[in-house]
């Protein structure tokens, strides 16, 4: 059995900003169903699959009986006039991926020392797995289980402590605790300003997020082949890879506190150099510039069409 207060201890000797862990249960289908039945998933095929493993954990780990949940705040101080509207503030520095797996499988090393000892990395992947987008995992419901913060009317989480400027990260294990999170309560109360302010009225209605009609899908999710929806255009300003507004807005956000993760720092070349015009730039060099970031999501030419989608609507 594990002990949540190694939990926490070995967290804060980390670095992760917030984490807490809740136990396996399995997660009514219905929300899911009525959202991927309403289309919201737009063409990201990968949602309708895998269902059994993205309601039930103990489908990635036979014998799953916790989850612990990380925030690593990604905020920063700094500001970057010609980054803000085009650029989304978490895909200007190293890919979060990368960063938030070297802290999950250090904090899963140092809580399962007693049970992988001696162990293959094939045969610990029978006690614990990590995952950060890796997986179907519904990461906000077991974010917000494990008390990390509640779900915004966003779609996003929020904590008291940072706001929603947060990645999150997740450990499955065969392991239980001693003790679990307790679930902290939704602070959004009357509030409507993400939805009021969403470009494209993307979030439906509270906690409901289109993601068909949501500016960071057309610029990340879909492909480079599809063209962005003339509605979708007309209404997406001068972002050419996510969207910060409904972030940008909550009143929560006044609480965030600049990142003392290093790796979050903006890149060089965009803190410095701004946005490139990305029609002028082949594919080696957007490699070499961009290759290690989030922007490589969409690639050269994803990011080529949203451009010009921008460069379109100014004429």
């Amino acid at each position: 059995m594990l002990k949540y207060e190694d939990l926490q201890r070995v967290g804060a000797e980390l670095g992760i900003h917030k984490l807490g862990v809740a136990a396996v249960d399995g997660i009514a289908s219905e929300r899911l169903d009525e959202w991927l039945n309403r289309g919201y998933h737009g063409k990201m095929s990968y949602m309708n699959r895998n269902q059994e493993k993205r309601l039930n954990p103990g489908e990635l780990l036979p014998g799953a009986h916790s989850v612990i949940s990380i925030f690593v705040n990604y905020h920063q101080d700094q500001i970057l006039p010609e980054l803000d509207g085009v650029i989304s503030k978490y895909a200007r520095s190293v890919d979060y991926h990368v960063v938030l797996k070297d802290f999950l499988h250090e904090l899963a090393n140092q809580l399962h020392a007693d049970q992988v000892k001696n162990l293959s990395r094939k045969q610990r992947a029978k006690v614990y797995r990590v995952f950060v987008d890796s997986a179907p995992v519904m990461e906000k419901h077991w974010a917000t289980a494990a008390g990390l913060g509640w779900q915004g009317k966003h779609s996003n989480i929020i904590t008291r402590e940072f706001g929603s400027w947060g990645f999150l990260g997740e450990i499955v294990t065969v392991e239980k605790f001693d003790q679990y999170s307790v679930e902290v309560p939704d602070l959004c109360g009357s509030c409507t300003a993400c939805i009021d302010s969403c470009p494209t009225q993307a979030i439906t209605e509270p906690y409901v997020v289109d993601g068909s009609k949501c500016i960071s899908y057309v610029t990340i999710e879909l492909d480079p082949e599809h063209p962005i929806p003339i509605d979708l255009q007309e209404n997406m300003g001068d972002w050419i890879f996510g969207c910060d507004v409904c972030q940008d807005v909550c009143p929560w956000n006044r609480f965030a506190k600049a990142s003392d993760v290093k790796a979050f720092i903006p890149v060089d070349d965009l803190r410095s150099g701004g946005v490139p015009d990305f029609s002028g730039i082949d594919g080696d060099t957007f490699q070499d510039m961009f290759g290690s970031t989030p922007l490589d999501r969409p690639g050269l030419r994803g990011l080529k069409r949203n451009q010009a989608v921008k460069h379109q609507l100014k004429k």
